[in-house]
């Protein structure tokens, strides 16, 4: 059982903790996007050709007056510095593709992402923290047999792969689910209802979470069954508590920020995840602007991405550093002796 420690955090030590979250940010932030021009740049696609299209039947003349008003012609650097000193300025370029500002399109694409990725995010953390808790409690019994060999089939398998056999099974077999999009087909967006978003919502988010799902249930069972062989549990026992109270007394705490880590270390692979189902299902989310992006030579837009997936993962991160400190009060104990 862990006890409590007194103590606060001081505020010198919380104030230098987030200035040097925010330094870490910002430096992150510059590297990802100047790694992410110059690849761009230096790819060997003519983002002019890209623009019109391959088969297009555009003159000379017009692809110079195309490329002279996006700006293709500039060097590589001066792009980048005019880009950057828009970004300072809050504006983030005009998408080549969808022509509208690129803050626009985030904003468009990021509703729909955020319902797809926090849905399947929550899902792979509730499913997963409980299915690892039973299987290390019936450790060794066919509950938790089963619980492990599913969990390791899946961890093994492709999101893409998963996400073509989900349609198949239950969209063009059983027909239980649409085959994608994120609202029916030929409705209008007024007549659009919570229940038509969530209907088109459940099988990628499904697949999607399927991926957090056994690596948190198979993490968690491996210290689901060190914390049941721990001194303190034997002691719980040896007091007269049964099995599952001095689990859920004093096994979880311990397991919780462990879990809690692989959470939020999964923002990362939740995006890339994203991206592959996004494409399956055809979802309008960021991920398939990512790709569309990719392909199209938009670079504007393609590193709006790339700040917001970037800023994304470093959200994801820094909210786990601070719960931390509410999951496992010796964490704050440690950050206040190291400003003494």
């Amino acid at each position: 059982m862990i006890l409590p420690l007194s103590g606060r955090i001081r505020p010198k030590g919380r104030l230098g903790f987030i200035v040097q979250s925010l330094l870490r940010m910002v430096s992150l932030l510059l590297a990802v996007t100047l790694i992410t021009f110059t690849l761009i740049s230096y790819s060997p696609f003519d983002p002019v050709t890209a623009y019109v299209g391959a088969d297009a039947t555009v003159s000379e003349a017009q692809k110079e007056n195309i490329a002279e008003h996006w700006g293709f012609n500039d060097p590589g650097p001066v792009r980048y510095l005019k880009w950057m000193g828009n970004l300072l300025q809050g504006e983030m370029g005009t998408s080549v593709i969808f022509h509208k500002p690129v803050s626009e399109v985030l904003a468009e694409r990021f509703s729909a992402s955020m319902m797809l990725m926090g849905t399947a995010w929550v899902l792979s953390g509730v499913l997963g923290f409980t299915l690892g808790v039973v299987s290390g409690f019936y450790r060794q019994r066919w509950p938790d047999r089963l619980i492990n060999a599913i969990a390791l089939a899946l961890a093994s398998a492709p999101i893409f792969w998963l996400a073509l056999l989900a349609l198949m099974i239950f969209s063009v077999s059983l027909q239980w689910f649409p085959m994608g999009m994120a609202v029916p087909a030929g409705k209008l967006a007024s007549e659009v209802t919570w229940g038509d978003r969530l209907y088109h919502l459940v099988l990628p988010a499904l697949v999607l979470s399927v991926g957090g799902i056994a690596n948190i249930t198979l993490h968690t069972r491996e210290k689901m069954i060190s914390a049941l062989n721990s001194d303190y549990m034997l002691f719980a026992w040896a007091r007269g508590e049964s099995r599952w109270r001095s689990v859920m007394r004093h096994g979880l705490r311990n397991i919780a920020l462990p879990a809690i880590t692989l959470q939020f270390a999964s923002f990362s692979e939740l995006f890339g995840g994203s991206i592959l189902a996004e494409q399956v299902f055809s979802y309008p989310g960021l991920g398939s602007a990512a790709t569309l992006a990719g392909l199209k030579g938009d670079i504007p837009l393609l590193l709006g991405v790339t700040l917001f997936s970037a800023l994304f993962v470093f959200t994801g991160n820094l909210l786990a550093n601070v719960i931390y400190g509410l999951v496992d009060p010796r964490i704050s104990q440690g950050r206040r002796d190291v400003t003494h």
